[in-house]
């Protein structure tokens, strides 16, 4: 059986890595639209409602249309964009959210797949809070470098006309503090207020690292490196793509500095935990257009499904 897969908006920087992805596999029927009926509603209500699962890769608003163009049951609808991340009614596509999210994913056919900032984040966060480490209450502050594809097209080419000397440097932004990751952040971290968050992108393709710096006296006196460390490993033991780093990981310590891209070109993410006696920083390291991206969306489609997990990846 090939199961029928359509990308809406097959153009953009995750579309295109979705369809490499399912390139390489028997087992799936890619939909195709004709360039010149990319933005015809009815050609595209076709394909998707044609479809077993239609990934959108689209900004919000076309993404909120594109859903409102299904009316087929049984398409699974994978949207990569923002719009329904905290939404009722969508399941969010990260597996390793809860015991319970596989199965979840497997029962709905509306699915929110993650931010890259949000899944290295949310990954460190709900693990503590669930296991009554980090109170729901935390005022939490967090920062992600991360490469500049994750700006998407316009970004991209901004930094390989190599014209600008400002972006040798890594700069930082969404200094309104009102990125579009954080309301996903707080609500699948399940944290009461919303998290300091700071992205800051680096003249680097691609790979991401996520850290949140805590104070373990404002956790209380239970909170120590190496509860958080084993409620992480805990939580994690037997995932193919999470691997909880040992704790004050000496390989990296050795190295001295942190290296932002060892997990590019998979759907791996590398957990850390470094420690002194009074402060910890957790560290999130993915390819943001991997685990942080299509990768994901991929990984969940093979979740809802039935398939082997790892499928294609």
């Amino acid at each position: 059986m090939k199961y029928r897969v359509y990308v809406d908006g097959q153009e953009g920087t995750t579309g295109l890595r979705i369809h490499e992805y399912l390139a390489k596999r028997d087992d799936v029927e890619v939909l195709s639209i004709a360039q010149d009926k990319r933005k015809d509603a009815t050609e595209r209500a076709r394909l998707l409602n044609a479809a077993d699962v239609a990934f959108l890769c689209l900004p919000d608003a076309a993404a909120r249309e594109a859903v409102s163009l299904v009316t087929n049951p049984r398409t699974c609808i994978i949207d990569a964009s923002t719009a329904h991340r905290t939404a009722p009614g969508w399941v969010f596509g990260l597996p390793e959210l809860a015991p319970e999210q596989r199965d979840r994913l497997r029962e709905t056919k509306r699915i929110a797949n993650p931010g890259c900032h949000s899944t290295g984040f949310i990954l460190l966060l709900r693990p503590l809070v669930d296991a009554g480490l980090v109170p729901t209450s935390s005022q939490i502050t967090a920062t992600s470098i991360t490469g500049y594809s994750g700006g998407g097209r316009k970004m991209i080419e901004r930094y390989t006309q190599g014209d600008d000397p400002k972006l040798a440097a890594p700069m930082p932004y969404g200094l309104t503090l009102a990125h579009k990751h954080v309301p996903e952040m707080r609500v699948h971290g399940r944290l009461e207020v919303s998290p300091v968050f700071m992205p800051i992108v680096g003249d680097f393709y691609k790979g991401l690292a996520v850290s949140v710096p805590l104070h373990l006296g404002a956790l209380g006196a239970h909170a120590t490196a190496e509860r958080i460390h084993a409620a992480l490993s805990e939580r994690y033991w037997g995932e193919a793509f999470i691997q909880v780093r040992p704790l004050r990981d000496p390989d990296a310590l050795e190295s001295t500095y942190f290296d932002v891209q060892a997990c590019n070109d998979s759907n791996q993410v590398d957990i850390f935990v470094f420690a002194n006696d009074s402060q910890t920083v957790l560290i999130a390291r993915l390819d943001n257009l991997g685990k942080g991206a299509s990768g994901a969306a991929v990984q969940t489609m093979n979740v809802h499904l039935g398939l082997e997990e790892g499928y294609g990846l």
